[in-house]
C-alpha cells in the first residue's frame, strides 16, 4: 500500500517512484501517496497523448530507466562490473532489485543527499536492512573531496573490481558548466578501477525540436518546478563534452533498443537518450 514519507522527496521523486512501481518494476515500500495522487492525476492526460502517439512524461521515464537497467545487467554478467554506485537513488528501487537478483556476486551502494537518504534507509530497513554488499552513503556530487564525495565513496570499494556510476534524473538539472566538471569528477574516481563504467540518462536538443516537443519540454520544467537544462544539440557533442572529461562515451537512443524492451513508447522514448561511457585510465 502506498505511503506517504517525509517532505524531503520531491514531486519528481514521488511521481517517477509511483510509476516504476505501477509498471511492475518496483516494491510497494517505494510507492508514496502523493506518487499514486500524481499518476492518477496524469493518467488521462497520458491515455490521449497514447493514443495521439505523442510523448509522454510516463514514457520517457520507463524508457530511460529500463535501458540503463539493461545495460547494467549486461555489463554485471558480462563480468566488466560488480560495483555500483548510484547517484541521487532518489526512490530507485534498482538497488534493491539488483542486491536481490545477484547477491553478494555485486557490491551496490546507494548514494543521496541527507534529506533523500534517510526515506531510502526506512525503506530499505523495511525490506530486511542494509547488508555488506547493498548499502547506502551520504554523497554531494558537486563537491571535489571530503567524506562525502564521489571520490571518497569509491575509495571504499575494492579497486581490482569493475565499477560503474549511476545517475538518473539528475544531470538536467544542473548547468552545462556543473555537469562537465562532475563528470570530470567521475571520470576520475572510477580511473582506479579495471573498468569504469558510467550511465546516466540525458536530455539533447536532438529529438527535442518543434512546437510539440518544445512544449513538452516546458511541461517538464513545470513538473520538477525548475528550470530542465538541456546542454547539448546533439550526441556527437554530448560524446565530446563526456571525452573532455576523461570518458569514451556513446549517447545512446532508447528506440535503437526496442526489440529488448518489449511494449516501449517509442514517442517517449524518443526523447531522451541514455550515456554509456567508459573511464580513460
Amino acid at each position: 500500500m502506498a505511503r506517504e514519507h517525509p517532505e524531503q522527496i520531491s514531486p519528481t521523486a514521488h511521481y517517477t517512484g509511483y510509476v516504476w512501481y505501477a509498471h511492475g518494476q518496483s516494491h510497494d515500500a517505494f510507492a508514496t501517496r502523493q506518487g499514486r495522487w500524481m499518476y492518477q492525476a496524469l493518467r488521462g492526460a497520458n491515455v490521449i497523448a497514447k493514443a495521439a502517439r505523442l510523448p509522454t512524461l510516463e514514457g520517457m521515464l520507463l524508457a530511460r530507466h529500463r535501458l540503463i537497467d539493461q545495460r547494467l545487467t549486461d555489463a554485471i554478467e558480462g563480468g566488466m562490473v560488480s560495483q555500483i554506485v548510484e547517484v541521487a537513488c532518489g526512490l530507485s528501487p534498482r538497488g534493491w532489485r539488483f542486491a536481490k537478483e545477484y547477491g553478494d556476486k555485486i557490491t551496490y551502494v546507494e548514494a543521496d543527499l541527507p534529506g533523500m537518504l534517510a526515506n531510502k534507509r526506512r525503506i530499505l530497513a523495511e525490506l530486511g536492512g542494509e547488508t555488506e554488499h547493498h548499502y547506502t552513503r551520504e554523497v554531494d556530487a558537486v563537491i571535489d573531496d571530503g567524506p562525502t564525495s564521489i571520490d571518497a565513496i569509491c575509495g571504499l570499494l575494492d579497486p581490482d573490481k569493475g565499477t560503474a556510476i549511476i545517475t538518473e534524473g539528475l544531470v538536467n538539472y544542473f548547468d552545462r558548466a556543473t555537469v562537465q566538471t562532475m563528470w570530470g569528477r567521475f571520470a576520475t574516481a572510477l580511473g582506479r578501477f579495471p573498468t569504469g563504467m558510467y550511465y546516466s540518462d540525458l536530455i539533447t536538443k536532438e529529438g527535442n525540436g518543434g512546437p510539440m516537443i518544445v512544449g513538452f519540454a516546458y511541461l517538464l520544467s513545470a513538473f520538477v518546478r525548475g528550470k530542465v537544462h538541456i546542454h547539448f544539440g546533439s550526441n556527437q557533442e554530448a560524446e565530446n563534452a563526456l571525452a573532455e572529461a576523461g570518458f569514451d562515451a556513446a549517447v545512446l537512443d532508447p528506440r535503437e533498443f526496442a526489440e529488448a524492451l518489449p511494449n516501449l513508447e517509442l514517442a517517449g522514448a524518443g526523447r531522451v537518450r541514455i550515456i554509456e561511457a567508459v573511464a580513460r585510465r
